[in-house]
C-alpha cells in the first residue's frame, strides 16, 4: 500500500518547487481521500493554480513524470479563474468528493445550491439513462455497466444530500438513508466493486429503469 501522507508531501515539495506561491489549492479525491484505497488504486490529485496556460500543462506533466507510481496518478487540474465560474452542477461532487491539503475550495459553496444539486441529479440520471441504453444496443460491455453504477452512486449521493443537508461520503452509509429504489442502485455498485459477477441483463434493466425514473419526476419530487 502507498503511504499516502509521504507521497503527498513529495508531490507538494515538487509542486511548490515548479510553480511557488502560484499553487491556490491542493487535494485529493477517490479512494484515498475516503480511507479506502487498495494496492490499485488511483491517486486521485485536483490542483488549482492561480491561472492555467499551455506551457503550465507541459510542466505539471514533467513533474508527475518524476513520481513513484506515475501510472496510478490521475486527476484534475485547472487555473482558479475557471474552477471559480465552472459550472454549479459539475461543483456540487467537486467539492465535497475533495478532501483539502493545500488551500481552501469554500468559495465554491457561493453556486453550489439547492438548484445545483437538483441539476446534478438530473444530469446525472440523463447521462446514465443514455449510457445504460447504448451500452445495451452496443457496447453490451461488463466494465461500462461497472462504471455506470459507480456513476448512480455519486447521483444517490446528491439525492441523500438534498433531502438530508449531508454530505454522505461513504457509499454504504447511504443505504440506512435512501429509499428502497436508491438502496438497491448501492447495493449493486457494492457488490461490483467488491468482484461480484455481472448480471447483464438484469442489472442493466434495472439502473436503465431507475435512470427512466429519476428522469420524469418533477423538480419538486427529486
Amino acid at each position: 500500500m502507498i503511504d499516502i501522507t509521504a507521497w503527498m508531501n513529495d508531490f507538494l515539495q515538487t509542486l511548490n518547487e515548479t510553480f511557488g506561491d502560484r499553487v491556490w489549492f491542493v487535494g485529493l479525491q477517490g479512494s484515498y481521500s475516503r480511507g479506502e484505497a487498495t494496492e490499485t488504486s488511483d491517486i486521485d490529485v485536483v490542483v488549482i493554480l492561480d491561472e492555467l496556460s499551455s506551457s503550465d500543462i507541459q510542466d505539471y506533466n514533467a513533474i508527475l513524470d518524476t513520481l513513484p507510481h506515475r501510472e496510478l496518478i490521475c486527476g484534475f487540474l485547472s487555473g482558479k479563474n475557471e474552477i471559480l465560474n465552472w459550472e454549479p452542477s459539475d461543483l456540487f461532487q467537486f467539492y465535497y468528493d475533495t478532501t483539502p491539503i493545500k488551500g481552501s475550495l469554500d468559495e465554491l459553496l457561493t453556486v453550489i445550491d439547492e438548484a445545483a444539486v437538483s441539476r446534478a441529479i438530473k444530469i446525472g440520471a440523463c447521462n446514465i439513462y443514455h449510457g445504460c441504453v447504448h451500452n445495451m444496443l452496443f457496447d453490451k460491455s461488463d466494465d461500462i455497466l461497472r462504471g455506470l453504477y459507480k456513476s448512480a452512486s455519486f447521483v444517490v449521493q446528491a439525492i441523500a444530500f438534498k433531502q438530508t443537508e449531508k454530505y454522505i461520503k461513504h457509499q454504504k452509509d447511504l443505504l440506512g438513508v435512501v429509499s428502497a429504489d436508491e438502496r438497491k442502485i448501492v447495493e449493486t455498485f457494492l457488490k461490483l466493486k467488491s468482484g461480484d459477477a455481472v448480471e447483464f441483463d438484469t442489472m442493466s434493466e434495472e439502473l436503465f429503469v431507475w435512470a427512466k425514473k429519476l428522469i420524469g419526476e418533477k423538480e419538486h419530487d427529486t
